[in-house]
């Protein structure tokens, strides 16, 4: 069913070329049809009054664990594509870490046609490599690409031996996006720090060298076989710095808001629920990672969503699940960061949205112009508020930024050309599409 046309008007619009514009956009369909100073009121449309508010493309998170199937009871697709409805994250990249696995063309066909059934914004799935090599792992599709755990898994996921990462480079032209952290150092420093109940030590068994290693190998065999490689959650000053010296312009990167934001600090406060892969680091690390992600080092952002209970999350250390939720805070956390002076508005709307677009080959996602899907949310940048539990939409029902005092929440969420959240309330009729992937080129 086709929607009935929008109108947003009098909107700060954000315009492809960084700038913005005080005026309208017009939506037909699931496509922005006009952007303009005004707009007359077409026939049958609905209007959206945007006076105070900032238009941006919706955000793309390309980095999330929302769970189904078999992990329900910490998140399912349902509640997880409502936490990005109201956090203005308009498409996601879902992990294959699920039970079962998702490493065959069958099992990315049951996550296709359940996000279909269930999902308010857009969605990709990808698939998982193994140590096997399955034959899927080249043919299955649609997928953004292959997920290679070098470490911090345990099960057919877990690929931390050269050859087998070998064979996974050699093979095919897909995108690789690799989970980075030695599996070898992890396994001995577990041994080391054995007796430790501290969720803190958590940050010392999985090394800033831990993740190093793992990174310069895939750079390495990305390298020897010119294959798009795509690290994932980078998160050390070592790793940053290694690709400011040497980042071939097929290997991609991206950061969370947590290593840019947190560190080990967390622990005091908030103990296990601080405790996720890779790790948080140091301030200086912090402080590093920004400055590559301004930089063009790191290209853009993800959140690693990766919800427990708290029932989970309280358990001691080191039988604490690893992993925190991110889809409803991500926008307003970075545009808090922005509105402090740390970076633009602009910067931010670039490594959420216009650069994972570009990076995955996401067609007519990222920008406000026409043509374009409309997959657009406005966010109020004049309003600061606290990160309230009670007003999370994850099933897990916790953030790491509980009572963080943050702006640029959203208002209105739109899923090709659909609202699926307004001003506190979810339309959970509207349902995204799966994403295509013309191209896996940087």
């Amino acid at each position: 069913m086709t929607p009935p046309p929008l109108l947003i008007r009098h909107a700060r619009i954000l315009c492809p070329n960084g700038e913005f514009l005080m005026g309208d956009v017009q939506i037909s369909g699931q496509e922005i049809i006009q952007v303009a100073p005004s707009i007359a009121l077409p026939t049958g449309a609905i209007e959206i009054d945007a006076e105070g508010l900032t238009l941006l493309p919706g955000v793309i998170d390309p980095q999330v664990h929302f769970r189904e199937p078999g992990l329900e009871h910490k998140e399912d697709l349902f509640t997880a594509s409502c936490a990005c409805a109201k956090g203005g994250v308009t498409s996601f990249l879902e992990m294959p870490n699920t039970k079962p696995l998702t490493t065959t063309q069958a099992a990315l066909d049951d996550k296709l046609q359940r996000a279909a059934s269930k999902c308010l914004v857009n969605y990709g799935f990808f698939i998982g490599a193994t140590a096997e090599h399955l034959p899927d792992l080249l043919q299955a599709h649609p997928t953004p690409g292959i997920k290679v755990f070098m470490g911090s898994m345990h099960g057919a996921l877990l690929v931390d031996q050269e050859s087998a990462l070998e064979q996974i480079f050699a093979e095919g032209h897909r995108l690789i996006a690799v989970h980075a952290e030695d599996q070898a150092r992890i396994r001995d420093r577990r041994l080391q720090f054995a007796h430790h109940t501290d969720p803190a030590i958590h940050s010392q068994i999985q090394d800033n060298q831990a993740a190093l290693l793992a990174t310069q190998l895939a750079l390495k065999l990305s390298k020897r076989y010119q294959r798009r490689l795509h690290i994932l959650h980078l998160s050390t000053a070592e790793e940053a710095n290694l690709l400011r010296q040497d980042k071939p312009a097929w290997v991609t990167a991206e950061v969370t808001p947590q290593h840019l934001l947190l560190n080990t600090t967390a622990y005091q406060t908030i103990g296990g629920l601080a405790q996720m892969n890779p790790p948080l680091r140091s301030p200086h690390d912090n402080e590093v990672l920004w400055q590559a992600l301004k930089d063009g080092v790191i290209d853009f952002i993800a959140t690693d969503h990766a919800p427990h209970t708290l029932e989970e999350k309280a358990q001691p250390y080191p039988n604490t699940p690893s992993g925190m939720p991110g889809v409803e805070t991500s926008l307003p956390l970075m545009l808090t960061q922005a509105m402090q002076g740390k970076c633009t508005i602009a910067q931010v709307s670039h490594w959420m949205s216009t650069a994972v677009a570009r990076a995955y080959g996401i067609p007519k996602k990222g920008a406000i112009a026409a043509g374009y899907d409309a997959d657009l949310v406005l966010v109020d940048l004049d309003t600061y508020r606290p990160v309230l539990r009670s007003e999370l939409q994850t099933k897990c029902g916790w953030s790491p930024f509980e009572g963080w005092n943050l702006t640029g929440f959203p208002v209105i969420t739109v899923v090709g050309g659909q609202v699926a959240y307004e001003r506190g309330t979810l339309h959970t009729q509207v349902r995204g599409r799966a994403l295509a992937f013309e191209s896996t080129a940087p």
